[in-house]
C-alpha cells in the first residue's frame, strides 16, 4: 500500500528536513568529522554524487521494508521519514573502507578504536535495532540502506583504501 501523498522527488527532499536541532546537529557533526576526509580523498564531484546516491538508496530501502501504514487512534497513518542519516551512514561506511586503520577517539568510553571496527559496530547496532524494533521512530533500515548503497558504489567504482596505495 503506497501513501497517496508520496512524490518521487521526496527521495531527495527528505534529506533536508530534520526532526529537531539535535537531529541536524548530530548529522552535521558526523558529516564534518568523516565527510571532509572522504571529500578530500575522492574530490568534491564524486563525494556529492556518492552522498546523494546513498541518501536516495537509504530512502528506497526504508520504503521497501516499511511500506505499510502504522495504526494510530485516527486509523492507518503513513509516518514520514526525514533526515540525512542514511547518507551520513554511507559516508561513515566510506570512511571505514577508505581509512580502515585510522583511529577514532570515542567520547564514552574515552578509548581509541579503528575506523573499521567503529563502522562495523554501528552497522551491527542498526541491524539489531531494526530487526528487534528497538528505538521506535528511527529509520534503522534507512541507515543500513545508506551503508549498503555506499558499499555497492565503492565496489562498482573500484575505489581502494589508503593502504592499497602504499603497499
Amino acid at each position: 500500500m503506497a501513501s497517496p501523498n508520496f512524490y518521487p522527488w521526496q527521495f531527495v527532499s527528505y534529506m533536508f528536513m530534520h526532526a529537531d536541532f539535535w537531529h541536524i546537529a548530530f548529522n552535521l557533526f558526523a558529516l564534518w568529522m568523516f565527510g571532509q576526509a572522504i571529500e578530500n580523498y575522492w574530490g568534491t564531484k564524486r563525494f556529492v554524487i556518492y552522498y546523494f546516491l546513498t541518501g536516495i538508496g537509504a530512502g528506497l530501502l526504508h520504503v521497501i521494508i516499511n511500506n505499510e501504514p502504522v495504526m494510530t487512534g485516527m486509523g492507518p497513518q503513513f509516518i514520514p521519514t526525514i533526515g540525512a542519516s542514511g547518507a551520513v551512514y554511507g559516508i561513515l561506511l566510506a570512511f571505514g573502507m577508505m581509512f580502515p586503520n585510522r583511529r577514532i577517539m570515542l567520547l564514552f568510553p574515552p578509548i581509541p578504536i579503528k575506523a573499521k571496527y567503529f563502522v562495523a559496530i554501528f552497522g551491527a547496532i542498526e541491524f539489531f535495532s531494526g530487526i528487534t524494533g528497538l528505538q521506535q521512530g528511527v529509520a534503522h533500515f534507512a541507515h543500513l540502506g545508506g551503508m549498503l548503497v555506499g558499499f555497492i558504489l565503492i565496489k562498482m567504482w573500484g575505489l581502494r583504501n589508503e593502504q592499497a596505495y602504499y603497499s
